[in-house]
């Protein structure tokens, strides 16, 4: 794998709110966080660029809510000294002020790598959008982590299934490739 001297790492959501377990449930990968602090050094350390994205989240119950002090980025997250903060109300980083599409334009940066939460939901719909819009996508799968989720039918996908149907999902459907975080940081 090359990364790009300019690569931009996406850190999506890595907000104190997700720490909630009972508003949450049982997750997957409890060394996501460390991952990320990896990666995140080691941008840090080559200069390159980082997009901090934080959920704002419209529930008023949510511990994403503006105002609920969930809302705030995790200790290492906030001290990554980003070249962008994203904030959004919606799945995809792409739908968030300031415009994550038009600043990488702006850049001239093609290739992302994306770690964060919820892996199967704001990081695979950033790196689907990504790939739409034709950036090349790396997915860092063991720097996200997710939930539990439950249907409106009460069927049951365990966090672990989640994440690997999102590492299927988009190395099959050609939105990123599935990298490690050994990979990265090598």
């Amino acid at each position: 794998m090359h990364i790009s001297a300019d690569a931009a790492l996406i850190v999506i959501d890595v907000q104190q709110g997700f720490q909630i377990n009972d508003y949450w449930g049982p997750r997957n990968n409890p060394a996501a966080d460390d991952n990320i602090a990896l990666i995140l050094e080691a941008w840090k350390k080559a200069k390159r660029p980082i997009v901090i994205v934080h959920h704002d989240s419209a529930d008023p119950d949510s511990p994403l809510t503006p105002s609920h002090p969930g809302n705030a980025l995790k200790p290492y997250v906030a001290a990554a000294e980003p070249a962008l903060v994203i904030a959004k109300s919606v799945n995809s980083a792409f739908y968030g002020t300031p415009d994550l599409h038009a600043w990488l334009q702006e850049k001239n940066i093609g290739q992302l790598f994306i770690v964060g939460i919820q892996t199967n939901m704001c990081c695979e719909t950033t790196a689907r959008m990504a790939g739409n819009l034709g950036y090349d996508v790396f997915f860092v799968a063991d720097a996200t982590h997710t939930f539990d989720l439950k249907s409106d039918d009460g069927d049951t996908m365990t966090a672990a299934e989640l994440s690997r149907a999102t590492s299927i999902n988009l190395s099959g459907g050609e939105f990123a490739t599935v990298v490690t975080t050994a990979e990265v940081v090598a």
